[in-house]
């Protein structure tokens, strides 16, 4: 086992991090940026180290700052978080080259599952399924009009270096097809320096299912069943629940294996998620893989009894997994809601500044995952994300009943939060009954805006 480790990361996932570590009896040290001087994972790490300016870029972002900071602060190991560099193969690359494990998956791993475009070919020869699109990058003008036409519309324009929503547009038809191409590749260039494009069929309705799976360096891989990440605005997920609720067991038995065979032909060391869309009519489809731990892996925590924080940081250390697939067992229901310094009175419009009151709530199944605290100053430089509300319970229904008193009694004042939009949510009957798309936030937050104006 290591005996220091590196956090290259910030906020709620550095916190996670480092509380783990501690458990297993390794020594952290926390980089921080300028703005993070106060923050609680310098407070909470064994050493710290100021890495740079407020901007990502100038800290976070910096390789070589933080590969010099691991150097003399002995760290044998970084652990990334999720975000950042987490998925950046030359950071992976950079650990490697001076001699430090980095707790993730290889720098080829990385590098063949986030080109999506690279993604989607080695799914198709692993026989597992994967969203009807072009067969590799979509360059010019007539090639991008042949690959939509044999795809047929609707379309979705996707960077191949893409996540979180950005360099992705929607083509309903040939009219709308060379904006929406400029665009995707306009905000792809922007956001990841790389304007490659690919071409997927629209999926009218779909869920998004995605798989916790665990590989070790011994060849060993298993998953830890799935999460339902459907409620999303602009890409973004909202709220996370395992197990999906409308997922029959032959069905989640098939996919997870297919996910073990897609972690498989990447050679897959780490933790990692595949992501799935899933249809109307129970078709699903590979859509891509997260080379890294997931902003909501708590609720896979919660029911299956695994660290996957500590799994990671075993399986770098050339630790085998202690289970087979036999052995993961799921019991009960959980909710991850992500509570985001954002107005949703106002289009979800980000909302820094200092909180002057920080309470969360306790008591039974209930886990509050958070970097922050009463009296710190929430950044307008990074993620909104400031705290995860966590819930299990033996049913769905005892769990959303557990989420609503548990938000109700989560106080953040100073900012606005997305607590009262997801209190919203947690009453709204289509989410209860379980019938929601990807684009069901969208018109809810229409209806929430309209109560609001009513009410006013």
């Amino acid at each position: 086992m290591f005996n220091k480790i590196l956090i290259a990361n910030r906020g709620e996932i550095a916190v996670r991090i480092i509380r783990t570590c501690c458990e297993l009896g390794i020594k952290t040290i926390a980089v921080y940026s300028e703005a993070d001087q106060e923050s609680l994972h310098v407070k909470l790490a064994d050493e710290s180290v100021c890495i740079g300016g407020p901007q990502p870029a100038q800290s976070y972002l910096n390789i070589p700052n933080i590969i010099s900071a691991a150097l003399i602060k002995g760290a044998e190991a970084i652990h990334p978080g999720y975000g950042f560099l987490a998925e950046n193969p030359y950071f992976a690359k950079a650990c490697a080259e001076q001699g430090i494990k980095f707790i993730g998956p290889t720098e080829n791993a990385i590098l063949t599952m986030g080109a999506k475009a690279t993604a989607r070919s080695l799914m198709n020869e692993a026989g597992v399924p994967v969203v009807p699109g072009s067969s590799g990058l979509i360059s010019g003008e007539q090639d991008i009009e042949r690959s939509a036409k044999e795809i047929g519309y609707p379309v979705m324009i996707k960077a191949s270096a893409g996540g979180g929503g950005r360099g992705m547009r929607l083509a309903m038809d040939s009219s709308q097809l060379k904006k929406a191409v400029q665009t995707a590749r306009q905000e792809a260039e922007a956001a990841f320096g790389d304007g490659s494009l690919y071409l997927e069929k629209f999926i009218a309705q779909p869920r998004h299912v995605e798989f916790q799976i665990l590989a070790d360096e011994h060849g060993n891989v298993v998953h830890l069943g799935e999460r339902d990440c459907t409620l999303q605005r602009r890409h973004q997920k909202l709220v996370e629940e395992t197990p999906c609720p409308v997922l029959k067991p032959e069905l989640r038995a098939k996919m997870g294996a297919d996910a073990v065979q897609a972690a498989r032909a990447a050679d897959y060391t780490g933790a990692g998620t595949v992501e799935f869309l899933l249809d109307k009519d129970g078709n699903y489809y590979f859509i891509e893989m997260n080379t890294r731990i997931q902003v909501e892996h708590p609720v896979t925590e919660l029911v299956t009894g695994i660290d996957l924080v500590a799994e990671t940081i075993k399986i770098a250390a050339g630790g085998e997994l202690c289970y087979r697939q036999d052995d993961i067992v799921q019991q009960g229901t959980a909710i991850e809601c992500r509570i985001n310094a954002e107005d949703p009175e106002n289009g979800f419009r980000p909302c820094p500044g200092v909180i002057s009151k920080y309470i969360p709530p306790g008591g039974m199944g209930v886990r509050v995952d958070s970097g922050v605290y009463q009296g710190c100053r929430i950044s307008p430089y990074y993620d909104s994300l400031i705290a995860k509300l966590i819930i299990w319970g033996r049913s769905r229904q005892e769990a959303i009943l557990r989420m609503e008193r548990a938000l109700s009694e989560f106080q953040i004042d100073g900012i606005k939060t997305t607590i009262p939009f997801l209190q919203y949510l947690m009453g709204d009957e289509g989410f209860r009954s379980a019938m929601v798309d990807t684009s069901y936030v969208n018109s809810l937050s229409d209806r929430f805006s309209a109560l609001k104006e009513y009410k006013d």
